[in-house]
């Protein structure tokens, strides 16, 4: 058997996320269909760097699985991407070590958060970003962001649902930068890790102080309470990306 490592994105629209589900359409299963396919109907399974949810996009997700013989990379990269859906890109593969796991290996994921603060709203972004109508004080957000950099138990940024114990996440970047036409903003978070729908958590708590309804030196506070009630609302998964994976 042949390890190989696939860079994948995809349009989230139309998924119930990434892990295979006994209902609902996954990314996963479409990848492990076109696999078999091109293994002769035997089955081939994928491991993938981690779950996304329901909506959630990605432009760099790292999957691997093992294939039973040698193909030439770019034929096997054009296989996968032509014969998944059209929702599914297959963007780079390569041959790895059999030691290799898109998982248990991760060094640091990159994920982005975008947020259409334009009015009226676009109807073409309805679905690649979080839409917020409310008064919004970009500044105040930028005043916060730092405080989220650094290792912390991010207890107070976990959704219920978690069966992880440890929940001390390192962030190395924080940031928000506004696009040219000044209607959406990006968000940029870059750690070791993240939690059950840590990043949605903490962009509606930043979007909260943006609206004046928390204070921008609150974030701190937040993280010492180790309680999931004191942060603000989870944002919508239309906004997040799961951006690039490093190894």
């Amino acid at each position: 058997m042949v390890r190989y490592k696939a860079t994948i994105a995809y349009d989230g629209t139309n998924f119930q996320g990434f892990q295979r589900q006994p209902n609902g359409r996954t990314v996963q299963e479409e990848i492990e269909k076109t696999l078999t396919r091109m293994n002769n109907g035997h089955p081939i399974q994928i491991h993938g760097s981690g779950r996304t949810d329901a909506g959630v996009h990605a432009e760099g997700q790292v999957i691997h699985f093992d294939f039973p013989q040698t193909r030439v990379l770019e034929k096997m990269r054009f296989g996968l991407d032509t014969q998944t859906p059209e929702d599914i890109a297959v963007k780079e593969v390569e041959i790895v070590d059999d030691q290799f796991h898109a998982r248990y290996l991760v060094q640091e994921k990159t994920y982005q958060f975008r947020v259409d603060i334009g009015k009226p709203r676009s109807p073409f972004r309805r679905h690649y970003a979080s839409y917020f109508p409310y008064p919004l004080d970009v500044e105040k957000i930028q005043r916060a962001l730092p405080d989220l950099l650094g290792t912390h138990d991010f207890t107070s940024f976990c959704a219920t649902g978690s069966s992880v114990e440890d929940k001390t996440r390192t962030i190395y970047e924080a940031t928000m930068a506004v696009n040219a036409a000044g209607d959406e903003l990006i968000f940029t978070f870059r750690g070791d890790g993240f939690l059950y729908k840590m990043i949605r958590i903490m962009v509606g708590t930043l979007l909260k102080i943006g609206n004046g309804r928390m204070a921008p030196d609150s974030l701190p506070e937040i993280i010492a309470q180790k309680d999931r009630n004191a942060a603000g609302p989870t944002a919508h998964p239309e906004g997040l990306y799961l951006w690039k994976v490093s190894y």
